[in-house]
C-alpha cells in the first residue's frame, strides 16, 4: 500500500487492537472480515463507492451499515465503519486492509490459545509443500477453478493434520489469492505472524539440515544486523552444495557455493 493508505491501515489496525484488546472473538472477527473483503472484491461499483474521497465519511458509514449490518457482527462492523471512515489511494486498497486484518485477527486467536508458533511453522511448511509439488501449484494456479473448489483442496490436505487457523487461513489464501501465487500469499502470512511475535521471518535455504547450534548462532547474527528477534524458516535444498542463502523480506543474503560457481563461470566465460 502507498501514501494515504498506509495511515488509513495503521488507524482502522488499532481500532481492530483496540476491539481484541476488550476481548471479543479474534476467530470470529477474522472469519468475518475476510467474508467482507471477498464481496468487496467481487464489486467493483461498491469499492469506489465506499473509497469515493468526495463522499461523506458519514455517509459512507451509512452504506456499509445498510449492507452488512445484521450480516457480521458488531465488532466486525465496527472495523469495517472505521475502514470506510479514512481516505484510501487506490478503491482496492479498503478490501485489502480488510483482509490483512481478517489475518491479523486470526493470527491473535492462534495466539491466545498458544499455536502461534505451530501455525506459523505449518503455514511455512504447507507453503514448501506446494512450491515442490508440480501438481499442485497447477491446481491451485488454476484460473479455471473456482476459489470454493481450491479451498476445498486445501481441506482435504490439513483438515485434521493441522491446527484450525492454520487451515483457515491456508483456504482464505487459495480462494483469494488476489491475483498472486498462493506460496506468495502463504509466506506473506507467515510474515505478518512474526510480526504478531516482534520478530522477522527470514527464510534460510541450506544444503544440509542445520543444527540447533548454527541455528541459533545465526539467529544471533541476524538480529544483531537487523536490531530485532529474528524467526529461521529453514529450507533444505542439496542443489545448493554448500553455504546458506538468507531471504529476509526482500532482502537476500547468498552466500552459496552453487552461486559463487555460476558467478565464476559467468566470468570466465566473458
Amino acid at each position: 500500500m502507498q501514501g494515504a493508505s498506509r495511515g488509513s491501515l495503521l488507524a482502522v489496525r488499532q481500532e481492530l487492537s483496540s476491539l481484541l484488546g476488550s476481548g471479543s472473538d479474534a476467530n470470529s472477527i477474522g472469519d468475518e472480515l475476510f467474508a467482507i473483503a471477498e464481496v468487496l472484491g467481487s464489486s467493483a461499483g461498491l469499492r469506489r463507492a465506499l473509497t469515493d474521497p468526495t463522499a461523506e465519511a458519514s455517509a459512507k458509514e451509512t452504506l456499509a451499515d445498510r449492507l452488512f449490518g445484521g450480516k457480521v457482527g458488531d465488532a466486525a462492523q465496527q472495523v469495517l465503519r472505521k475502514a470506510v471512515g479514512q481516505r484510501w489511494a487506490g478503491e482496492r486498497d479498503l478490501g485489502d486492509a480488510l483482509e490483512q486484518l481478517g489475518v491479523e485477527a486470526t493470527l491473535t486467536s492462534a495466539e491466545r490459545a498458544g499455536r502461534l508458533d505451530n501455525v506459523e511453522d505449518e503455514l511455512f511448511r504447507f507453503e514448501r509443500t506446494i512450491a515442490g509439488d508440480a501438481g499442485l501449484r497447477d491446481a491451485f494456479g488454476d484460473r479455471r477453478r473456482s476459489g470454493k473448489d481450491k479451498a476445498d483442496l486445501v481441506g482435504t490436505l490439513l483438515d485434521g493434520k493441522a491446527a484450525a487457523e492454520t487451515t483457515r487461513l491456508a483456504r482464505q489464501a487459495a480462494a483469494n489469492p488476489g491475483g498472486r501465487r498462493v506460496e506468495r500469499v502463504l509466506e506473506s502470512y507467515v510474515a505478518v505472524a512474526a510480526q504478531l511475535r516482534d520478530r522477522l521471518a527470514a527464510t534460510v535455504t541450506s544444503a544440509v539440515e542445520l543444527g540447533e547450534a548454527d541455528r541459533s548462532r545465526l539467529g544471533q547474527s541476524l538480529a544483531r544486523v537487523y536490531g530485532r528477534p529474528v524467526q529461521l524458516n529453514v529450507i533444505v535444498d542439496p542443489n545448493i552444495v554448500g553455504g546458506l542463502r538468507v531471504q529476509v523480506g526482500d532482502e537476500v543474503i547468498d552466500g552459496t557455493i552453487a552461486t559463487r560457481l555460476e558467478d565464476a563461470r559467468r566470468t570466465m566465460a566473458g
